[in-house]
């Protein structure tokens, strides 16, 4: 039996965790002691945290720097009409505090930057991309890959959305594995020009949010070394691997990024090889 030591009302809250094979005592205890970095709080973010928030995660730190907008009530299920013009990290604290008073928020009101996201993920246990553009899960890969964080990338267009994560392991890909560079400015519209189903990313982030819980306890098949893609349109699944590649600029065997430094993660990405620049698109 784990050391496991909760009041009644603990063990009632996780009971339905506890009673399980795969979890059981140890499985919560993993969970109550885990720490977990969630990027975003918006339409991704916002079932990431309350799940992740749920399952008693114990330590859970938000990063984000927008408010709240009436248009973001579609989707963003943590925040309510009341929330309008508040910071999204306040909202999402609150709504964490009254689903579940034993999880200690970490609020980090800000925009990720290559000079804020190494201190940022520092002593994180597990890091969940919730972002909304190329430039910033650029640099989440990046900085996460190169300091050895697990992280849980999703995104979401219309009707489909993407879920995979990276373990980063030695025969785990990363992003750039898959997506070595991104697609030119502007090709790709966002949310706020294409729109998005209200409900998929509610999907896709339960999706991040079970991969997470899974790799905290340490249970089950994780997506590491493969995509997961869902249609919602035609209600489809599909999966594809997601091989490592030796020539990979960043966890390949000559890596040409050492340093979230070394990238301009702005329209350009330019990487900057010994004085030669590699030009990587990414489109906000």
């Amino acid at each position: 039996m784990s050391d496991l030591d909760l009041d009644p009302t603990q063990l009632d809250r996780y009971s339905r965790h506890i009673i399980m094979d795969d979890v059981g005592p140890d499985g919560q205890k993993a969970l109550l002691d885990a720490e977990v970095l969630v990027l975003g709080a918006g339409g991704l973010g916002a079932p990431i945290v309350q799940y992740l928030a749920a399952a008693g995660v114990g330590a859970l730190g938000i990063a984000d720097d927008d408010e709240v907008e009436l248009s973001n009530l579609q989707r963003q299920v943590i925040h309510g009409s009341d929330d309008v013009g508040r910071k999204k990290v306040d909202s999402a604290a609150d709504f964490v505090a009254q689903l579940n008073p034993d999880i200690d928020v970490r609020k980090h009101e800000l925009r990720v930057t290559p000079d804020n996201i190494e201190e940022l993920i520092d002593g994180y246990d597990f890091v969940v991309d919730g972002t909304d553009n190329f430039a910033t899960r650029y640099l989440v890969n990046d900085a996460c890959t190169l300091a050895g964080i697990p992280f849980s990338h999703g995104s979401i267009f219309k009707f489909e959305g993407q879920v995979t994560t990276f373990a980063g392991g030695d025969d785990s890909p990363c992003y750039r594995c898959l997506f070595p560079e991104a697609p030119p400015a502007g090709m790709v519209p966002n949310c706020a020009t294409a729109g998005v189903l209200g409900v998929l990313p509610g999907t896709v982030g339960c999706l991040q949010a079970t991969e997470t819980v899974k790799h905290l306890i340490g249970e089950g098949e994780s997506l590491d070394g493969s995509m997961l893609f869902f249609d919602a349109l035609d209600m489809e699944f599909d999966k594809v691997e997601i091989p490592k590649r030796d020539d990979c600029p960043v966890c390949g065997d000559d890596p040409a990024i050492e340093s979230v430094h070394d990238v301009e993660y702005t329209a350009s990405c330019a990487i900057d090889v010994g004085g030669d620049e590699a030009e990587i698109e990414a489109s906000d």
